[in-house]
């Protein structure tokens, strides 16, 4: 509804004994993709693919995307932030061991398009500084001798041959890939405005700053595409950070409707999306919102008409939070949705004091009042997977730390991927998730360069109930199928999540669960899995073909948050004492006498390939648990999703109107 910003003023702290990229006698030579990319890469069989409202791996096992952002490739600076005073390699391990398993980076437009020409500009020492470490002794000029490696080990990897000039940022950006890929981190890139600039997310649109034009945006992505398509290091792309606008801007503010009109968000991301999927159909696209959507109030209202004091015809929600318009206008690119993410941005009262903070807010009434039918829908409904961009704030023991834990906890129990706002601790209305660093060049560890990392424990603590891990042994997960995320053993790789953990303890996913599959005889480097039975169990009915009796709840689904209320009716029915092979389990799409959320994802897979994940003819009927009769649809696996949250007690369920 209002505007919001994340203050990115850098301010470089030069560090001691490290060059500032002066002297720049270095020309940077650029490399093919093949020797760049493709360099770091150890398989290529970390893609993922959306099936109903979740993620998954090669072998259809599920995945949650639980990271951060880290921004500054955006800005003048040309590299992550605090470059200019911490060490690269020393950051990305320590996140990597705190248990981030993805992290998003924010870039501009205007330099992916320098990055494509062939033109990267070279670090400067305002963004990245670097130890001076000569390849072999040197004379000082004054009759003395510079020793090799005298200053320390900071980002050392990015200077050139001489030691100490400072590399082009297309390749500093693939040495940070690659030191990703060593700690089992995934990334994806976001971008954050057409133009470089540290305050370029306040811009409304993907075009129409520094000369960037909509052709531009799109080639600069498909470049990315093409150049990382044999790096599963890069799984994705974020299309465009916070497109918005009020209505009232008319052409100058980003709308979601059917039309072809520039500004119309949903057509130009679906544009870019088949322009990535042509060259990588394997990248996950992720689609944010925009601020505003129409509101139907009255006959005759259009999209650029001056806004009402009352009967307003624009709702309203945050930068990049507003997905009304996909419920008839989703993303449909030509080549199908499977590799559809969207991915929202929600934030607290100490962001903006939004109407929906007024009262003394729970889950259900932001649900009711803002999230359901702005973005929650879409996970709700088994629509597509969601990632919530940015969340975050300051840790203020009041109304916004109520806010994050309760995002958190729906996040949680609903399978939501995200990326936290942020790593930084220059946002200036969030704060970050790190506090302070320090640097020292003396006695320096086989696995340190001499960073020392000062974190916000309290909020880490807030933010890390979030992160995948396994349910009681509390082992970070990564999205590598072979590289265990991080070196201190506090995680492991995808592999060894589905061959050790995922059938016996589970993980927090969906709110603590068992796995889906299980990789079995599991030779180094091979992927094949297999489906385990799953050990929970909730009660449900157990019916023959006898008649049933409707009741009503006296409450309606706490996830309904439409001004109308859709009355959800459960059955009761009578039940023989003992199954017959024409009994029906309600809700056991596998087969397994129980139902839990694996009978929800064995229906979606059916759903999205019924060649691939076959159902018997037992299961099936089995599987129809909503509305029985109506063949098998998303619905069936929504309401075994509610069954498990306890919003419905038991199964069959019925409904008068589609289930929300």
């Amino acid at each position: 509804m209002n505007r919001f910003f994340k203050a990115m003023a850098a301010v470089a702290s030069a560090a001691a004994l490290t060059v500032s990229g002066a002297g720049s006698s270095f020309s940077a030579v650029l490399t093919s993709p093949a020797a760049t990319a493709n360099a770091v890469d150890d398989g290529n069989d970390d893609w993922l693919h959306a099936e109903g409202s979740r993620l998954y791996d090669m072998n259809g096992n599920e995945v949650w995307l639980t990271g951060a952002n880290w921004f500054g490739l955006n800005c003048v600076e040309g590299a992550p932030h605090y470059l200019w005073s911490a060490d690269c390699d020393d950051l990305l391990r320590e996140v990597a061991d705190r248990g981030i398993n993805v992290i998003r980076f924010p870039i501009s437009t205007q330099r992916l398009m320098e990055w494509m020409s062939g033109e990267p500009k070279q670090l400067s020492g305002g963004g990245m500084q670097a130890s001076y470490n000569p390849p072999k002794d040197e004379d000082d000029g004054n009759g003395g001798v510079i020793k090799a490696g005298t200053y320390g080990s900071i980002n050392k990897d990015f200077v050139g041959p001489d030691g100490k000039t400072l590399i082009d940022e297309l390749s500093a950006f693939d040495i940070i890939l690659g030191k990703c890929k060593k700690y089992g981190i995934k990334a994806f890139i976001d971008i954050h405005s057409p133009h470089t600039d540290n305050s370029g997310h306040n811009y409304n649109l993907w075009y129409g700053k520094a000369g960037v034009t909509t052709e531009d945006w799109i080639e600069t992505l498909t470049w990315m595409a093409e150049r990382y398509k044999n790096d599963d290091t890069l799984i994705g792309f974020d299309l465009k950070n916070e497109p918005h606008g009020k209505g009232q801007e008319g052409k100058e503010a980003a709308k979601w409707d059917g039309s072809k009109d520039e500004n119309n968000w949903a057509y130009a991301a679906t544009r870019c999306a088949e322009s990535i999927l042509d060259v990588n159909p394997n990248a996950l696209i992720f689609i944010e919102g925009v601020e505003q959507s129409m509101s139907g109030a009255m006959e005759g209202d259009y999209w650029g008409m001056p806004d009402r004091k009352d009967n307003s015809p624009y709702i309203g929600a945050w930068w990049g939070g507003n997905f009304r318009g996909a419920r008839k206008y989703p993303i449909k690119p030509k080549q199908g949705t499977s590799q559809i993410v969207y991915s929202p941005h929600d934030y607290g009262p100490s962001v903006y004091a939004q109407t929906w903070f007024d009262k003394d807010f729970d889950t259900n009434s932001l649900l009711k009042d803002y999230w359901y039918d702005t973005w929650a829908y879409i996970n709700a409904e088994n629509i597509a997977p969601e990632l919530i961009g940015e969340w975050g704030g300051h840790m203020d023991d009041g109304k916004n730390q109520k806010w994050m834990t309760l995002l958190r906890d729906y996040m949680i129990k609903n399978h939501i991927n995200h990326t936290f706002w942020c790593l930084n601790t220059n946002s200036g209305d969030t704060g970050g998730l790190w506090k302070s660093f320090s640097y020292s060049i003396g006695d320096v560890s086989d696995t340190s360069n001499g960073t020392t990392i000062i974190w916000e424990e309290d909020k880490y603590a807030l933010m890390e109930k979030a992160l995948w891990q396994t349910a009681s042994s509390g082992k970070f997960i990564g999205l590598d199928h072979q590289r265990p995320l991080g070196i201190n053993g506090t995680g492991v790789s995808l592999n060894e999540f589905y061959t050790k953990y995922a059938s016996t303890e589970g993980s927090n996913l969906d709110g603590g669960k068992k796995g889906n599959g299980t990789p079995i005889n599991v030779e180094p480097g091979s992927t094949t899995t297999t489906a385990p039975k799953a050990t929970t169990t909730t009660t449900i009915k157990t019916t023959t073909t006898t008649s049933a009796t409707e009741t009503k709840p006296t409450t309606t689904s706490t996830e309904k948050t439409t001004s109308s209320t859709s009355t959800i009716y459960t059955t009761t029915v009578s039940s023989s004492s003992t199954d017959t092979p024409d009994s029906i389990r309600y809700g056991d799409a596998n087969l397994d006498e129980n139902v839990t959320v694996a009978d929800a994802v064995a229906i979606l897979q059916y759903i999205g390939n019924k060649d691939k994940y076959k159902l018997s003819d037992k299961a099936k009927k089995n599987a129809d648990c909503c509305n029985p009769g109506d063949g098998i649809t998303g619905q069936d696996a929504l309401a075994i999703q509610k069954l498990d949250a306890k919003i419905y007690t038991e199964l069959p369920a019925y409904t008068d109107s589609r289930i929300n």
